[in-house]
C-alpha cells in the first residue's frame, strides 16, 4: 500500500493537522527523496534510466514513486527530455545548501570507552 504524499495540510508522520515543516520533513525523510533531489541540481534533465543509474542501488519501482511524490509536490517535473527540479525545488536545495556546508565541517567528539 502506498502512502500518500506528504503535502502542506495533510495529516502527516508527527503532525496530525499537516503542518508544512512536518509535511516536508515527512517528504524528505522518505528513502532516496533526498538523493533524487540531489542528483537533479545540476539541470542536465536525466532519463529516468540515468537518474536510476546515478541513484546506484535504488530500484525502479522506489524511483517512480519517489518521482511521482516529488512532482505532486511540485518540487520534479518530467520535460520532453527527463526530470529537473522546478522552482519550488530548486529554492528548496538553495535553502539546504548551509546544511551541506555545516555538514562538510562536521567533527563528533570522539568517544571514549
Amino acid at each position: 500500500m502506498t502512502r500518500p504524499t506528504p503535502l502542506p495540510g495533510r495529516r502527516v508522520r508527527g503532525s496530525h493537522t499537516g503542518r508544512p515543516i512536518m509535511a516536508l520533513l515527512d517528504l524528505l525523510g522518505r528513502r532516496w527523496v533526498l538523493r533524487v533531489l540531489w542528483e537533479l541540481r545540476d539541470g542536465s534533465a536525466p532519463t529516468f534510466r540515468q537518474l536510476q543509474q546515478r541513484c546506484d542501488g535504488v530500484s525502479s519501482s522506489v524511483l517512480a514513486d519517489r518521482l511521482r511524490e516529488l512532482a505532486e509536490a511540485d518540487l520534479v517535473e518530467h520535460t520532453g527530455e527527463g526530470y529537473v527540479l522546478t522552482g519550488q525545488g530548486t529554492a528548496l536545495l538553495e535553502r539546504l545548501a548551509p546544511l551541506d556546508a555545516w555538514a562538510a565541517d562536521w567533527r563528533p567528539r570522539p568517544t571514549h570507552d
